[in-house]
This record gives structure tokens, sequence and C-alpha cells, in this order.
């Protein structure tokens, strides 16, 4: 790690004392669990990743037997489940986009999303492509010289209703809720959540997932969630 990016990660750390909650205020850290969602889980052998409805059965048996409310995990994971879509997929097996650079938080479609830090709406978008975001909100957040932004994506359409850009947003305060699969791009209900460093012109969207090629350049661009949310 160089000393920038390391005084990056210092920095974002000590912008959060203790456990963010991104979910529902009430469910406390003790309630979630992880979950590996990578292609070395041979448990994921026996489900069709491709079905959002089968995906949501497994994710809720892996959350019963751990006794949690809410799953975690999935930064700079490779995954089987972005296989199933155009959007991700190209000829090159080093072009095809299947590491994820964001942090899940799976849990019942309809659940609180909460800002994890304070600032204003950057840019808000239904993305609508098959395995996209769905509804996607991004915050942009500036702390002395610092700008840096967090993407919220797979939430519920009515999510974007009264947003306005430049809207400022408290930390803690809810601002989405988890949308269905029919809505969030055909996934088990999630927020996906990632900083982003440099957000170019992207606009309610941005790639939250890399290809093999790419991955130096994004995860460099896209720290660690849990820098914030202090999960694990």
């Amino acid at each position: 790690m160089s000393r920038d990016k390391s005084s990056r990660d210092l920095f974002l750390k000590s912008l959060t004392a203790s456990f963010v909650p991104l979910l529902n205020a009430g469910i406390k850290k003790s309630d979630y669990i992880p979950l590996d969602l990578s292609i070395n889980n041979e448990e994921l052998q026996g489900v069709d990743v491709a079905s959002s409805e089968a995906l949501d059965t497994y994710i809720n048996r892996k959350l019963k037997a751990g006794a949690g409310k809410i799953g975690y995990g999935g930064y700079n994971e490779r995954r089987d489940i972005y296989s199933r879509s155009v959007y991700f997929n190209q000829d090159n097996s080093e072009a095809q986009r299947n590491i994820h650079l964001g942090l899940d938080l799976w849990c019942a479609a309809g659940t609180a999303v909460l800002a994890a830090y304070t600032g204003e709406v950057h840019s808000f978008k239904d993305n609508r492509n098959y395995g996209d975001y769905g509804p996607c909100i991004i915050l942009k957040h500036e702390v002395g010289q610092t700008c840096f932004y967090t993407l919220y994506g797979h939430l519920s359409r009515k999510s974007l209703q009264d947003l306005e850009v430049g809207q400022l947003i408290n930390a803690g305060q809810q601002i989405a809720h988890l949308g269905k699969p029919e809505e969030n791009g055909d996934y088990a209900p999630h927020v996906h959540f990632q900083i982003i460093m440099d957000i170019e012109n992207y606009y309610g969207d941005y790639p939250g997932v890399s290809s093999a090629r790419n991955l130096l350049y994004f995860l460099d661009n896209c720290p660690d969630p849990n820098l914030l949310l202090k999960i694990y």
C-alpha cells in the first residue's frame, strides 16, 4: 500500500468512531453475520445463483442458521452471480466484470437504508439494465480538503421520489428502502454500499463490479467500505 493510499484509508477510518448501522438503526452489530457469495463457496454449486428467488432462499437459510438479521460481505469478492447478465459479460475472461467493489448488506425488501455519513445528494437514477443497480443514490461528502462519495444501490423506486440534488443528508438519516427483485435489478433484496474517491462524470451510477484487467484501478478508487462502517 502506498503512503497516499494508507493516509487516505486512515482518514476514512477516522471519520467514524464505531459501528455505523446502514440498515434499520434498531438492528445491532451482533445481528450482522458474514456471507460468502464468492466462486470459492462450494455451497453455491447447488444454488441457482441466476435466480433471485433461489439466492434469497439461500441467504435467508444462512441468516437463520447464524441467528442473524443482516448478512454482509462482498468487497473485492469474485462472484459467479453476474455471469447471467450480458451487462457484465465480455468474450474475453480478463474483461468479464465479476469482482465486486462494494459491500453488500442483505435483508428483507422494505428495510430502511440509512446514510453512513453526513453529506449532500450528488445524484440519483433508476438503472434498469437487467442485473444493474435499479434505483441508486449517490451522496457527496466534503471534509476539509477531501471529497469522496458513497453509493447506495438496489433501492426501491419510491426511494427516488422527492429527492433533490444538493439536498443535505445527515449521518444516520433514512434515505431509502431496499427494493424488491422486480425493481432492484433482479437480485435478492440488499443494498450495495460503495465508497468512491473520484466519481468522474458518472451521475446516479458508477461501476460496482470490475474485471480482473481493471481491478487495481477500481480498488484504488473504491476503498473498503468497512473503513466507515466498522462492521468487522
